[in-house]
């Protein structure tokens, strides 16, 4: 049996994100606005006899072993409910970069978990799921539902946020990854700052000055600079706002149309910039369940 489309797996951007402090046990609390956006991961999923999983990809490089996190879904969804039996084949189609900020990965998981709970004959609640998301992976649970929302907590606590500008982004990720465990392990908590308002963002959305804040972007471009300098040039470009999302490597400008950005991504082309991928996207800004139909 197989999924009768492609599954979309989205990408997401952090508009901001503040470290709130490390916890005893090692991991540390957040207050980030986490945005979906409409650059997709594809997944064809279908059933094989046996157990496991048989992982093949194409595009940006993925582990296609038990490395992938797609395994790690599998088997916790497997554990929590005795279903299913049997294994699966995965083709997957990589656009979203990996090591970029952009939760391709955990965007995978996700999609793996609302693909055997919508089959299950016995399925998982949606508080259920989100347990098991919680296991996999910090960013997972923002993917079952794949909505603007505030996440808290390790990043696993969710509050939806309706009223979010579906904002036209340049993405620019440039000719490296970043490993999340490095920066976190680098972090250097100094004073605690005033948590950014929801209520005021979305009261002035437009004016992005006072919420495009990235805590790890100090320690990230401590390490390679050319995150300030891709900022640089987007705000010289014409861009609203610029920041890094989550701990990086992909640095995003906030443009006031798709013409605007449009012409910042020919210009980065004629001037031969050395970007490893640039593209134009929007946030998915509609509150909805799910984007896999069946």
């Amino acid at each position: 049996m197989k999924a009768r489309d492609p599954i979309l797996c989205p990408a997401k951007i952090n508009l901001w994100l503040q470290v709130v402090g490390k916890r005893s046990d090692g991991y540390h609390n957040l207050w980030s606005l986490m945005l979906p956006i409409d650059v997709y991961d594809e997944m064809e999923i279908y059933w094989k006899g046996g157990k496991g999983l048989e992982i093949s990809a194409r595009g940006f490089e993925v582990p296609c072993d038990q490395r992938n996190v797609l395994w790690k879904a599998y088997e916790l969804y497997r554990s929590y409910t005795g279903w299913p039996e049997s294994g699966l084949i995965i083709r997957l189609v990589k656009n979203i970069p990996v090591g970029a900020g952009l939760g391709g990965g955990s965007s995978n998981a996700a999609a793996m978990l609302k693909f055997l709970n919508a089959l299950n004959p016995s399925p998982c609640s949606y508080n259920e799921l989100v347990e098991i998301a919680k296991m996999v992976g910090a960013d997972v649970p923002f993917f079952i539902r794949a909505v603007p929302a505030v996440a808290s907590g390790i990043g696993d606590e969710l509050t939806v946020v309706e009223g979010v500008p579906a904002y036209t982004l340049l993405l620019i990720k440039p000719p490296f990854g970043v490993s999340t465990a490095k920066i976190y392990r680098s972090l250097r908590l100094t004073e605690e700052k005033p948590l950014i308002s929801i209520k005021a963002f979305l009261e002035a959305p437009w004016e992005l000055n006072g919420f495009l804040q990235n805590d790890l972007e100090v320690v990230t471009r401590s390490f390679y600079p050319e995150i300030d300098e891709i900022k640089g040039w987007l705000l010289e470009e014409g861009a609203l706002g610029a920041a890094m999302s989550g701990s990086g490597s992909t640095v995003f400008g906030v443009f006031p149309s798709d013409v605007e950005a449009l012409r910042v991504l020919q210009r980065a082309r004629e001037m031969g910039k050395d970007y490893c991928w640039i593209r134009l996207c929007h946030v998915l800004s509609s509150v909805r369940d799910d984007i896999i139909k069946y």
